[in-house]
């Protein structure tokens, strides 16, 4: 599961939309492959922002990549994107997106639209970094997670317990076994000892 792109896109209902902040971890690519990619990535994110109707959330395949979408509208008429694998799950996806957007909103002004070179928004990186893993995006996820380990936990514990209860009853079939041969040397030992009585 991999973030590739992850951007905040003015996108008007009619015209062309603008990046305003963007970021994204080509590292998987070689060298010679970056550029060509992140134009690629660049190309695909403004596509996908114009083509998506303002208040809807859609995901878009293209050969290795998937472009989850979320075009809030409103009056800020802001869309995010997020570019990841196919292996990336969609609800973490559209939560990061949310979340994206609504600290993009707190954080720049509106009338800084009109010039995107100079929006400073550091927390986009710090987005793309951590929501590498999906759990972090998604609370379902990560109690479902907590949950799954717990059951582990549990199963380790049920099979410890009854490992434990076999080694008991292993414990408890040998003590009869030892009364029995207890009660068999107290009879053979009181029979030697009774010819061999002093007066």
């Amino acid at each position: 599961m991999k973030i590739y792109s992850l951007a905040v896109i003015l996108a008007p209902p009619s015209g062309p939309s603008a990046n305003l902040c963007s970021a994204s971890d080509l590292s998987s690519f070689s060298f010679y492959q970056k550029g060509s990619v992140g134009e690629f990535m660049s190309f695909f994110t403004k596509t996908v922002a114009e083509r998506t109707p303002q208040g809807a959330r859609q995901s878009v395949q293209e050969n290795n990549y998937t472009a989850h979408v979320y075009n809030r509208g409103g009056a800020e008429q802001l869309a995010g994107v997020i570019i990841t694998d196919h292996e990336y799950p969609v609800r973490p996806a559209f939560s990061l997106l949310t979340k994206l957007l609504d600290d993009f909103t707190a954080k720049v002004p509106q009338s800084s639209f009109s010039n995107p070179s100079a929006i400073s928004f550091p927390d986009i990186n710090t987005y793309l970094q951590k929501y590498q893993d999906p759990r972090h995006a998604d609370n379902i996820m990560r109690v479902q997670q907590e949950l799954d380990e717990t059951k582990i936990v549990l199963h380790k514990t049920i099979e410890s317990v009854l490992q434990r209860g076999e080694k008991l009853d292993n414990l408890v079939e040998r003590s009869t076994a030892l009364s029995a041969q207890s009660k068999m040397f107290y009879k053979t030992a009181k029979k030697q000892n009774s010819c061999c009585t002093v007066m």
